[in-house]
């Protein structure tokens, strides 16, 4: 019977934690990362679902005869967020994994 007092126990740990990771996921896919190239002049933002949520441009950087700069600062700048998202990603929800050899 001792055995069933420890099952029960550790049940209720398991799904206490499960609970948290839902939540901590669900905070992370509602937060915004920003991405930026050239000094700012191209901003990405993105959420924790890596979904898109906005792309500024500096005026300056619009320039009709040289659409390929334009076109590796969005490169670099949705990297940057992506790259922001997953290093965060990682450090949130890797608490919930550490030794267990999970993925998220």
């Amino acid at each position: 019977m001792r055995g069933m007092g420890n099952m029960q126990g550790m049940m209720k740990k398991m799904q206490k934690m499960q609970k948290e990771m839902m939540q901590a996921q669900e905070e992370l896919n509602a937060k915004e990362f920003e991405g930026t190239a050239g000094g700012g002049m191209v901003t990405i933002t993105l959420n924790g679902q890596r979904e898109v949520l906005g792309v500024k441009l500096d005026p300056s950087v619009v320039d009709p005869d040289d659409v390929e700069m334009l076109e590796d600062l969005i490169v670099v700048a949705t990297n940057e967020a992506l790259k922001k998202v997953e290093e965060t990603t990682s450090s949130t929800m890797g608490k919930f994994t550490q030794g267990l050899n999970l993925p998220f």
